[in-house]
């Protein structure tokens, strides 16, 4: 038990909030509201097993970064709770665990699972070349609400779509206000962030304009999808939490990082499933 823990915080387990949400929401539209529970299974397999699979790959391959940060020096890999070989191996079982759960619901997300596993391994490489890292984070979490529809209906739709895109942005902007915790290391060493490029300022209104994108994005489906006064209430209040968060995090004060990170955003991401599924029943 204790080892299988030790797995579960190396990858933050608790962190799956953050897109599962968006899978269910989409799942969910995508079947009129009606539970099926054959293919919810597969979905919500694929969901944790593909960020499962990231997520180690992750610690995998940053390792030894994690290893001369102060902030990451004590994950499990660094601390030797974890070795690299162990890490790569649930990597791999992870891994196959989604291809065989994207082939349990259709030919196309069969087809695709592989572009997706791409996708969400990629991310770990990308702050060694690019700024535009917290971007394919955003990439990577926005597949959930377009993997889930596909897994139901096997076709594309304008709402997973919009969901992505949502998505991206909101992410986007909350990578860059938790990076922003580690610009002196990554001048450092090299890497590449928003916060390092920008400095913590320009930074976090960077953060702030996408965080206020993904907003005006999250609220098309009221004129595409013809959604009503439920999801528009929704995204108001999802409005008024970023704006929030905003408010917690400082130039001259990341101290509550931490609470903005991860519970303001876990919030968000449970609002904006429910809006959507309050606004879906109520029109049945």
């Amino acid at each position: 038990m204790r080892r299988i823990l030790t797995l579960l915080e190396m990858i933050k387990f608790q962190h799956s909030v953050f897109a599962l949400p968006f899978a269910v929401a989409a799942a969910l539209a995508a079947s009129g509201g009606k539970w099926l529970w054959g293919p919810f299974g597969w979905i919500l397999l694929a969901m944790v097993s593909a960020r499962s699979a990231a997520m180690a790959f992750n610690r995998w391959a940053d390792a030894g970064l994690d290893a001369e940060n102060p902030r990451t020096a004590g994950r499990a890999i660094p601390k030797g709770e974890v070795s690299r070989a162990g890490a790569l191996a649930f990597t791999l079982v992870s891994a196959g665990l989604f291809v065989f759960a994207a082939a349990m619901l259709n030919r196309l997300t069969l087809w695709l699972s592989p572009v997706a596993l791409a996708v969400v391994m990629f991310y770990s490489y990308t702050k060694r070349f690019t700024a535009l890292c917290h971007f394919f984070l955003g990439l990577s979490l926005a597949i959930a609400p377009v993997g889930a529809w596909l897994g139901i209906r096997g076709a594309f739709d304008p709402l997973p779509l919009l969901l992505a895109a949502g998505v991206l942005f909101w992410t986007a902007g909350f990578d860059i206000l938790y990076a922003c915790m580690d610009v002196e290391f990554d001048r450092r060493k090299g890497l590449h962030s928003v916060p390092a490029a920008l400095g913590v300022p320009g930074a976090l209104r960077l953060a702030a304009g996408l965080h206020a994108v993904s907003v005006v994005v999250f609220a098309l489906p009221l004129v595409v999808c013809g959604f009503g006064a439920w999801y528009g209430a929704g995204v108001g209040a999802i409005a008024l939490l970023l704006a929030w968060e905003h408010r917690l995090v400082r130039p001259d004060d990341l101290g509550r990082m931490n609470r903005a990170f991860f519970h303001v955003n876990a919030v968000v991401s449970v609002g904006i499933m429910a809006a959507l599924l309050a606004d879906l029943y109520a029109r049945r």
